[in-house]
């Protein structure tokens, strides 16, 4: 059995021809995020998603920004999918599910995740489908977002965490509020799943005494 008083620290690299990304997650973190990340308003979610969870990570996203920034945002996905994977070795003594709804303003938002073993994403965010524009500042060269890489980040991390993941805007009219709440909705969520259950440290949490 997985020995709960080790680090849950795991790096993951994934290189393409549209991207070059590298992170390093600590699940049992305090929330600090230092992501070098070309997209303004990204880098504001995963710093959110940290704070949130409390999880600490870093690293480096590059990718064909020319292109537009599905490449770039899917793949971060699916990188840090797979350091949660990694992190979380075979499982035992987490609680495994999580559950949260998070207010945003008038936005009010849901995440519930199961690391069971297996992928599925069920996202109802509700936007708008028009992308977030601000004027280019000194410190991000991309600071326009594409609301419809959104549902492909999340696609790319289920694919790779191995987990199931439903997020619901349950009401909201502004789409950076949407966005933001799921965030930090999943990050609660999911900080709940991972954490390790006191009762059995050292247990699996599925009869079927195996989750792959």
């Amino acid at each position: 059995m997985k020995n709960v008083t080790a680090s849950r620290i795991a790096t993951v690299s994934r290189k393409t021809a549209e991207t070059d990304i590298t992170l390093t997650l600590n699940l049992d973190g305090t929330g600090k995020c230092s992501v070098d990340c070309p997209i303004g308003f990204f880098n504001h979610m995963l710093s959110a998603f940290c704070k949130h969870g409390l999880f600490d990570l870093e690293g480096s996203l590059k990718g064909d920004l020319d292109v537009d920034q599905h490449h770039l945002i899917e793949d971060t996905g699916i990188v840090l999918g797979a350091a949660f994977d990694k992190a979380l070795g075979n499982r035992a003594g987490i609680f495994r599910a999580g559950y949260f709804i998070y207010p945003m303003d008038e936005s009010l938002c849901r995440a519930a995740v199961d690391f069971g073993g297996r992928s599925y994403l069920v996202c109802n965010a509700r936007l708008k489908g028009l992308p977030l524009c601000c004027e280019a500042t000194k410190l991000h060269a991309v600071t326009s977002f594409q609301t419809d890489t959104f549902e492909d980040f999340w696609q790319g991390f289920v694919s790779t965490a191995k987990c199931n993941l439903h997020l619901d805007t349950l009401r909201g009219r502004s789409d950076h509020h949407k966005m933001e709440g799921l965030f930090k909705a999943a990050a609660k969520a999911i900080r709940a799943a991972v954490a390790i259950d006191g009762r059995v440290p050292d247990q699996i949490p599925s009869t079927k005494a195996v989750l792959v």
